[in-house]
């Protein structure tokens, strides 16, 4: 398959799953972009918002439209490791007892942690491995998890009583962190019919692991113009306040900046964006539109933006105009 037919395949596939997630989901355009840019790219995602704006009914229509295996994780404050990793029971067998491993919920392709910020920092903490290397261990046994492997962890905004902010080492594993908006009026209106009234079409498979783990290999060729990949990477040095060329937004309201994680974030992503706008090859319009998602988690406000009122999405706005021209 030459250069051309792969795009226009993997433009169809991309589009095909697009379509089959839009017969369940209003709206929420730029957040199912997102996801998908994610997934492709073989990344974690935080979904971040109120309840009620269908952030569970998304993932579910995912694993039913790649055809992956689901699980949905409900975080509570009692929720042990072994809750989730698996642990090993004793079973009575012919040659007399032996102990069996059961295999916990993070075993699933699509893992779902609904309500991350509520279970406590050690069970918060039995993810990471997960997260970051695809496995688990128990027992001091390591165990491989499924590919594709992705976690999808929701957690709402407003209500903060009882909960346990992720740190910053776990906030790093996720490659996006998408804020979930509220529908609009109209949008409201087809939620309403969808979901109390007589339902249109159910989605249907679009693709499947293999098919999506080809999709990631061949977003990996994408060429990027060292100029467009510098771009990326002085926006990243550009959030460190310690910086000696740092700029005075950065110095005045960021407490400190990005891994390099987030830059490898940004240019894996912008990859897949480039490949489903029809292009082999990642342009300025790619890092612009992923780097907000990459970086908002990553940084932290000082006490300056906080008495100000400087939201963060408002240095990113400015940080990003500034770098990715």
């Amino acid at each position: 398959m030459n250069t051309n037919e792969s795009i226009t395949a993997f433009a169809e596939r991309y589009e095909k799953i697009r379509r089959e997630i839009a017969k369940e989901m209003i709206g929420q355009e730029d957040v199912v972009e997102h996801l998908l840019l994610a997934v492709i790219a073989g990344g974690n995602v935080l979904l971040e918002g109120v309840p009620g704006l269908g952030k569970t009914h998304l993932v579910r229509v995912l694993s039913k439209v790649l055809d992956l295996p689901f699980s949905r994780i409900q975080f509570t404050p009692d929720l042990m490791p072994a809750d989730i990793t698996g642990t090993n029971i004793l079973v009575r067998t012919e040659e007399g007892n032996a102990f069996r491993f059961q295999a916990g919920p993070l075993f699933s392709s699509l893992v779902l942690a609904d309500e991350i910020n509520r279970a406590t920092p050690k069970t918060q903490a039995a993810l990471l491995e997960a997260m970051q290397e695809h496995s688990v261990t128990v027992a001091g046994e390591t165990m491989k998890l499924p590919e594709p492997y992705f976690v999808l962890a929701t957690q709402n905004p407003v209500e903060q009583e009882g909960t346990y902010p992720l740190p910053e080492a776990q906030l790093d594993r996720f490659l996006f962190k998408v804020l979930v908006p509220f529908p609009t009026l109209g949008e409201l209106g087809d939620i309403m019919n969808l979901t109390i009234g007589q339902r249109t079409g159910d989605a249907r498979k679009a693709a499947d692991a293999g098919e999506l783990m080809e999709m990631r290999e061949t977003a990996k060729q994408v060429p990027i113009a060292s100029s467009v990949q510098e771009s990326a990477l002085k926006l990243v040095l550009a959030t460190h306040p310690d910086q000696a060329d740092a700029p005075e937004t950065t110095r005045k309201y960021l407490r400190f900046g990005a891994s390099p994680r987030a830059a490898q974030a940004i240019l894996s992503t912008a990859r897949v964006r480039a490949l489903e706008q029809g292009r082999y090859n990642v342009a300025y319009e790619d890092i612009r539109y992923v780097a907000p998602a990459c970086l908002r988690h990553r940084l932290a406000l000082n006490f300056a933006a906080v008495t100000e009122g400087k939201a963060m999405e408002e240095i990113l706005r400015e940080l990003v105009d500034t770098y990715v021209k």
